[in-house]
């Protein structure tokens, strides 16, 4: 059984290496200013033809969520084991009294709490952006836009730490990576599509597929519930 001690002692330190990870922040830093950006152009629209709403933000952040949200989470997972295996600190960590399982759910939280904490950020000056601008209405859109991202990044992590875990050196984990956020970025919508055509899918092959894919299975999930 997991020593809770163990785990947070962990994921604290996964904790203080993301804050102190560049490309972590750089990640973070530019889902707060493009999601800031598109809820500023679409209250600027939204004014032009009726009252500015958060549903109709929501529907605009699904596609930014969907291309920003799986590549921090894949490349901040699957940097975390391999590279700590390629400098030697993993072999050191394991040498304490700590098992594995303890080290990966210790690391899960760690970057889990990294991550929500870069997303709250964002979407909370987004949203604060939008009350100041009069934004009304379908608040529980936006609310499950938030939730649902945050699952959606949660899904990402683990694929990335099971890349890392698997990976012999950080180089290969982060190009395993970015192939896997090609792969399930090009299955969505224009992918779909264009197979559609291609293949001459019908309905439930297509709707196999979507649901094989985890952004696909968010973009549905959050569309369905938007007003």
């Amino acid at each position: 059984m997991s020593d809770p001690k163990n785990v947070a002692i962990v994921a604290a330190k996964e904790l203080r290496d993301a804050v102190r990870n560049r490309w972590f922040l750089l990640y973070a830093g530019i889902f707060t200013v493009l999601s800031v950006g598109l809820s500023f152009l679409s209250s600027l629209g939204a004014a032009s033809y009726g009252q500015v709403g958060y549903g109709r933000t929501a529907a605009v952040l699904v596609n930014l969520v969907a291309l920003i949200v799986p590549l921090m989470a894949l490349n901040v997972g699957a940097a975390s084991i391999a590279a700590e295996r390629e400098r030697g600190t993993l072999a050191y960590l394991l040498a304490q009294p700590l098992d594995r399982g303890e080290l990966l759910l210790g690391k899960f939280l760690g970057l889990a709490i990294a991550l929500a904490a870069a997303l709250a950020g964002g979407f909370g000056v987004s949203a604060a952006a939008l009350a100041i601008a009069g934004a009304r209405g379908d608040v529980g859109s936006f609310g499950t836009l938030v939730a649902l991202s945050m699952v959606l990044a949660l899904a990402m992590l683990a694929v990335g730490l099971l890349v890392s875990s698997l990976a012999p050196r950080a180089s290969v984990a982060a190009g395993v990576s970015v192939a896997l956020w090609l792969t399930f970025v090009l299955l969505t919508d224009l992918g779909l599509m264009g197979g559609s055509l291609v293949f001459k899918l019908g309905a439930p092959q297509l709707l196999h597929i979507a649901l094989a894919n985890p952004l696909q299975v968010f973009k549905l999930a959050v569309l369905s519930r938007l007003n």
